[in-house]
Protein backbone atom coordinates (compact mmCIF):
# COMPACT_ATOMS: atom_id res chain seq x y z
CA UNK A 1 0.00 0.00 0.00
CA UNK A 2 1.50 3.54 -0.87
CA UNK A 3 2.26 6.32 1.65
CA UNK A 4 -0.98 8.27 -0.02
CA UNK A 5 -3.30 5.47 0.41
CA UNK A 6 -2.39 4.66 4.09
CA UNK A 7 -2.88 8.56 4.88
CA UNK A 8 -6.53 8.78 3.61
CA UNK A 9 -7.51 5.22 4.89
CA UNK A 10 -6.00 6.45 8.48
CA UNK A 11 -7.59 9.71 7.47
CA UNK A 12 -10.50 8.00 6.68
CA UNK A 13 -10.73 5.63 10.16
CA UNK A 14 -10.51 9.16 12.17
CA UNK A 15 -12.78 11.03 10.10
CA UNK A 16 -15.80 8.22 10.68
CA UNK A 17 -14.67 7.52 14.36
CA UNK A 18 -15.28 11.54 15.15
CA UNK A 19 -17.68 12.73 12.90
CA UNK A 20 -20.14 9.06 12.07
CA UNK A 21 -20.55 7.87 8.28
CA UNK A 22 -22.80 10.26 7.14
CA UNK A 23 -20.18 13.25 8.52
CA UNK A 24 -17.48 11.74 6.45
CA UNK A 25 -16.75 14.68 3.54
CA UNK A 26 -14.40 13.79 1.15
CA UNK A 27 -13.00 17.49 1.63
CA UNK A 28 -12.32 16.78 5.12
CA UNK A 29 -10.85 13.21 4.57
CA UNK A 30 -8.36 14.99 2.12
CA UNK A 31 -7.21 17.67 4.67
CA UNK A 32 -6.90 14.75 7.66
CA UNK A 33 -5.14 12.86 5.35
CA UNK A 34 -2.73 16.05 4.01
CA UNK A 35 -3.48 15.02 0.49
CA UNK A 36 -6.02 16.47 -2.04
CA UNK A 37 -9.57 15.57 -3.11
CA UNK A 38 -8.27 14.61 -6.13
CA UNK A 39 -6.07 11.87 -5.00
CA UNK A 40 -8.69 10.55 -2.86
CA UNK A 41 -10.66 10.01 -5.86
CA UNK A 42 -8.03 8.32 -7.35
CA UNK A 43 -7.63 5.53 -5.35
CA UNK A 44 -11.42 5.14 -4.36
CA UNK A 45 -13.91 6.02 -6.76
CA UNK A 46 -16.29 7.13 -4.70
CA UNK A 47 -17.57 7.50 -1.05
CA UNK A 48 -18.87 3.79 -1.20
CA UNK A 49 -15.28 2.38 -2.49
CA UNK A 50 -13.47 4.79 0.29
CA UNK A 51 -15.88 3.15 3.30
CA UNK A 52 -15.37 0.01 2.11
CA UNK A 53 -11.83 0.23 1.82
CA UNK A 54 -12.14 1.88 5.63
CA UNK A 55 -13.40 -1.07 6.60
CA UNK A 56 -10.98 -3.26 5.60
CA UNK A 57 -8.24 -1.14 6.71
CA UNK A 58 -10.13 -0.90 10.65
CA UNK A 59 -10.28 -4.96 10.61
CA UNK A 60 -6.37 -4.66 9.11
CA UNK A 61 -5.24 -2.73 12.32
CA UNK A 62 -7.41 -5.19 14.94
CA UNK A 63 -5.21 -8.13 13.71
CA UNK A 64 -1.74 -6.14 14.23
CA UNK A 65 -2.65 -4.58 17.63
CA UNK A 66 -3.97 -7.81 18.62
CA UNK A 67 -0.60 -9.80 17.64
CA UNK A 68 1.52 -9.19 20.21
CA UNK A 69 4.88 -10.12 21.75
CA UNK A 70 3.06 -13.00 23.20
CA UNK A 71 2.27 -14.21 19.77
CA UNK A 72 3.03 -16.99 17.74
CA UNK A 73 6.21 -16.16 17.13
CA UNK A 74 7.48 -15.97 20.72
CA UNK A 75 9.77 -17.81 22.10
CA UNK A 76 7.74 -19.35 24.39
CA UNK A 77 4.09 -19.57 21.85
CA UNK A 78 1.08 -19.37 24.32
CA UNK A 79 -1.60 -22.08 24.65
CA UNK A 80 -4.84 -21.62 22.82
CA UNK A 81 -6.68 -20.41 25.64
CA UNK A 82 -4.03 -18.22 26.24
CA UNK A 83 -4.43 -17.23 22.49
CA UNK A 84 -8.43 -17.27 22.21
CA UNK A 85 -8.55 -14.40 25.43
CA UNK A 86 -6.05 -12.10 23.65
CA UNK A 87 -7.82 -12.03 20.75
CA UNK A 88 -10.76 -10.98 22.60
CA UNK A 89 -9.48 -9.45 25.26
CA UNK A 90 -6.90 -6.94 23.20
CA UNK A 91 -9.63 -4.90 21.94
CA UNK A 92 -9.93 -3.33 25.29
CA UNK A 93 -6.88 -1.01 25.65
CA UNK A 94 -7.13 2.52 26.56
CA UNK A 95 -5.06 3.71 23.56
CA UNK A 96 -5.61 5.98 20.67
CA UNK A 97 -5.62 3.52 17.54
CA UNK A 98 -7.99 1.00 19.43
CA UNK A 99 -10.30 3.65 20.79
CA UNK A 100 -10.75 5.07 17.54
CA UNK A 101 -10.57 1.51 15.72
CA UNK A 102 -13.46 0.37 17.79
CA UNK A 103 -15.15 3.95 17.44
CA UNK A 104 -14.99 3.79 13.37
CA UNK A 105 -16.38 -0.07 13.50
CA UNK A 106 -19.20 0.87 15.67
CA UNK A 107 -20.26 3.79 13.35
CA UNK A 108 -20.00 1.62 10.34
CA UNK A 109 -21.96 -1.17 11.99
CA UNK A 110 -24.76 1.67 13.12
CA UNK A 111 -24.90 2.90 8.84
CA UNK A 112 -24.93 -0.14 7.72
CA UNK A 113 -28.77 -0.34 8.95
CA UNK A 114 -29.05 2.39 6.14
CA UNK A 115 -26.38 0.70 3.53
CA UNK A 116 -27.58 -2.84 2.45
CA UNK A 117 -24.11 -2.61 0.20
CA UNK A 118 -22.01 -1.80 3.30
CA UNK A 119 -24.32 -4.47 5.07
CA UNK A 120 -23.03 -6.90 2.77
CA UNK A 121 -19.23 -5.91 3.55
CA UNK A 122 -19.75 -5.93 7.03
CA UNK A 123 -22.09 -9.62 7.51
CA UNK A 124 -18.63 -10.77 5.08
CA UNK A 125 -16.12 -9.33 8.06
CA UNK A 126 -17.75 -10.45 11.03
CA UNK A 127 -18.87 -14.10 9.79
CA UNK A 128 -14.71 -13.92 9.43
CA UNK A 129 -14.33 -12.59 13.02
CA UNK A 130 -16.57 -15.17 14.37
CA UNK A 131 -14.74 -18.00 12.41
CA UNK A 132 -11.39 -16.68 14.12
CA UNK A 133 -13.00 -17.49 17.94
CA UNK A 134 -14.72 -20.21 16.68
CA UNK A 135 -11.46 -21.77 15.50
CA UNK A 136 -9.74 -21.29 18.69
CA UNK A 137 -13.05 -22.62 20.76
CA UNK A 138 -12.63 -26.04 18.49
CA UNK A 139 -9.34 -26.45 18.83
CA UNK A 140 -9.85 -26.26 22.67
CA UNK A 141 -12.31 -28.56 22.69
CA UNK A 142 -12.32 -30.60 19.84
CA UNK A 143 -15.10 -33.14 20.19
CA UNK A 144 -17.77 -30.65 20.24
CA UNK A 145 -19.97 -30.26 16.85
CA UNK A 146 -18.84 -27.44 14.65
CA UNK A 147 -21.90 -25.61 14.70
CA UNK A 148 -21.69 -25.21 18.87
CA UNK A 149 -18.38 -23.47 18.49
CA UNK A 150 -19.75 -21.29 16.22
CA UNK A 151 -22.33 -20.20 18.29
CA UNK A 152 -20.49 -20.06 20.92
CA UNK A 153 -18.07 -17.60 18.95
CA UNK A 154 -21.56 -15.66 18.28
CA UNK A 155 -21.97 -14.94 21.61
CA UNK A 156 -18.77 -13.80 22.62
CA UNK A 157 -18.44 -11.21 19.32
CA UNK A 158 -21.59 -9.86 19.92
CA UNK A 159 -21.26 -9.77 23.75
CA UNK A 160 -17.36 -8.29 22.94
CA UNK A 161 -19.21 -5.10 21.08
CA UNK A 162 -21.48 -4.50 23.67
CA UNK A 163 -19.28 -4.26 25.90
CA UNK A 164 -16.98 -2.01 23.79
CA UNK A 165 -20.09 0.33 23.06
CA UNK A 166 -20.41 0.74 27.15
CA UNK A 167 -16.60 1.66 27.74
CA UNK A 168 -16.53 3.87 25.05
CA UNK A 169 -19.55 6.21 25.52
CA UNK A 170 -18.27 6.02 29.47
CA UNK A 171 -21.05 3.62 30.85
CA UNK A 172 -18.45 1.30 31.72
CA UNK A 173 -15.11 1.42 33.63
CA UNK A 174 -12.19 -0.70 30.92
CA UNK A 175 -11.12 -3.22 33.63
CA UNK A 176 -14.76 -4.23 34.66
CA UNK A 177 -15.17 -4.47 30.50
CA UNK A 178 -12.87 -7.18 30.08
CA UNK A 179 -13.70 -9.11 33.54
CA UNK A 180 -16.72 -9.64 32.14
CA UNK A 181 -15.62 -10.83 29.03
CA UNK A 182 -13.02 -13.10 30.46
CA UNK A 183 -15.95 -14.14 32.37
CA UNK A 184 -18.16 -14.80 29.32
CA UNK A 185 -14.83 -17.00 27.83
CA UNK A 186 -14.50 -19.18 30.99
CA UNK A 187 -18.38 -19.92 30.63
CA UNK A 188 -18.70 -20.49 27.16
CA UNK A 189 -15.42 -23.14 26.95
CA UNK A 190 -17.26 -24.78 30.44
CA UNK A 191 -20.76 -24.95 28.16
CA UNK A 192 -18.66 -26.72 25.30
CA UNK A 193 -17.01 -29.09 27.72
CA UNK A 194 -20.51 -30.18 28.94
CA UNK A 195 -21.50 -31.42 25.63
CA UNK A 196 -18.41 -33.94 25.48
CA UNK A 197 -15.51 -31.92 24.40
CA UNK A 198 -11.81 -32.61 25.86
CA UNK A 199 -9.80 -29.60 26.92
CA UNK A 200 -6.73 -29.13 24.99
CA UNK A 201 -4.14 -26.90 26.04
CA UNK A 202 -1.30 -26.84 23.29
CA UNK A 203 1.26 -24.51 22.61
CA UNK A 204 1.06 -23.20 18.89
CA UNK A 205 4.31 -23.97 17.07
CA UNK A 206 3.96 -23.60 13.59
CA UNK A 207 2.32 -20.21 11.50
CA UNK A 208 0.90 -19.44 8.48
CA UNK A 209 0.52 -16.59 6.85
CA UNK A 210 -3.90 -16.05 6.16
CA UNK A 211 -5.40 -13.11 4.38
CA UNK A 212 -2.25 -10.78 5.57
CA UNK A 213 -1.55 -11.85 8.42
CA UNK A 214 0.53 -14.35 10.70
CA UNK A 215 -2.64 -17.22 11.76
CA UNK A 216 -2.17 -20.46 13.65
CA UNK A 217 -1.94 -23.68 12.02
CA UNK A 218 -4.94 -25.38 12.72
CA UNK A 219 -7.21 -27.82 10.55
CA UNK A 220 -9.47 -24.85 9.63
CA UNK A 221 -8.72 -22.14 8.01
CA UNK A 222 -8.40 -18.43 10.39
CA UNK A 223 -9.97 -14.95 9.28
CA UNK A 224 -10.35 -11.82 11.18
CA UNK A 225 -12.99 -9.47 10.26
CA UNK A 226 -11.07 -8.19 7.14
CA UNK A 227 -13.38 -9.73 4.51
CA UNK A 228 -11.43 -7.74 1.83
CA UNK A 229 -7.51 -7.26 2.84
CA UNK A 230 -6.19 -3.61 1.46
CA UNK A 231 -3.84 -4.30 -1.31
Amino acid sequence: MTDNKRAILTGAARVIARQGVRGLRVADLAAEAGVSTGLVYYHFKDRPGILRHALAFIGDRADRYTVTAQGPTAAHPPDRRTLLEQTLLLEFQDVPEVRENSTAWGELRAHSVFDPELREELAAAGAAWVAEVAGHLAALRPDVPAGSATAAAERLTALLEGLSARWLSGLLPLEHARGLLREAIRVEIGRLGSLGGKLTEFPVSATVAVRGRVALRVDRPFARRMAHPCP
